[in-house]
């Protein structure tokens, strides 16, 4: 499939087919043949699936998009987790071929489709920069911009537990130290985190960011490289496509409180992702 090419298939199409398709039984009852394109399955509350989502749709990769509504518990469902064994979002499936982790995604539909040579360069030393971020962000600033929206927003607001405000403090003042560490270790004094021009480290970095953002938190307040930065990358991905993919996220802070089942079914795996 070539790239910004699908037969009957337009980029980033919103399926209005039932959201779970295990080898596709559905379209096998319903006569159909089975999808042959790519499909994603995600919730753009999600960092990862942003993303994801904005990556695909920026390099015009068609794509049948799958929502799973992660606060209606739909990763926790049978079907989905004979999708994804982690019952955890975003998936990728090419045909027969399923792969989870959003680093892993991103870097498929980099080999597979001719995308710009920015977004992960063939130059050995570039290349390695942007890896650098990418191993280093998912247990620092992924994680703590995940505590800080939970925190916050969500386990207050959503499931209805309370947090202390010495829990949130400490929360964000480990989210403060890291925000440091992005800005003197990898911006430094350059446009783009790995070099002059936009990669797929911008891409995780800034989806990342937006969870605190959309718990109202200052992010980038005080920091003015940070807020340049998020203004190139922006431009970069397009003001459009930004806005859109973040839309879920900033109105997180006015989630409706959980179903008590699937707030029953959540709590221990929230917990055990917000340690």
């Amino acid at each position: 499939m070539g790239r910004g090419r699908g037969v009957g298939r337009a980029a980033g199409r919103q399926s209005q087919l039932p959201p779970y398709c295990v080898r596709c039984p559905w379209r096998r009852e319903a006569g159909l043949p089975p999808t042959m394109g790519l499909e994603l399955y995600l919730d753009l509350l999600s960092q990862p699936c942003r993303a994801v989502y904005i990556f695909a749709k920026k390099n015009s990769i068609p794509f049948e998009l799958r929502t799973v509504d992660l606060r209606k518990g739909q990763h926790l469902s049978d079907a989905f987790a004979q999708i994804s064994p982690l019952q955890k979002v975003p998936v990728l499936k090419d045909g027969d071929f399923t792969l989870t982790e959003s680093v892993a995604i991103l870097l498929y539909m980099t080999r597979k489709y001719k995308v710009p040579d920015h977004w992960y360069p063939q130059d050995l030393q570039a290349r390695a920069r942007v890896d650098e971020y990418l191993a280093w962000q998912h247990m620092a600033l992924r994680r703590n911009c995940l505590r800080a929206l939970w925190h916050k927003v969500m386990l207050p607001v959503f499931l209805g537990e309370p947090v202390s405000p010495e829990m949130l403090a400490a929360t964000l003042a480990e989210l403060d130290v890291t925000l440091q560490v992005l800005e003197d270790k990898f911006l430094q004094d350059k446009a783009f985190l790995a070099g002059p021009h936009v990669s797929l480290a911008d891409l995780v970095a800034i989806t990342e960011l937006m969870h605190p953002v959309g718990a109202g938190c200052q992010v980038f307040e005080g920091r003015p490289k940070l807020a340049v930065w998020r203004q190139r990358v922006e431009a970069a991905v397009g003001e459009v496509l930004f806005q859109e993919a973040h839309e879920v996220i900033l109105k997180a802070k006015h989630s409706q409180p959980a179903d008590p089942t699937i707030k029953q079914k959540m709590m221990s795996r929230v917990l055990a992702m917000i340690q």
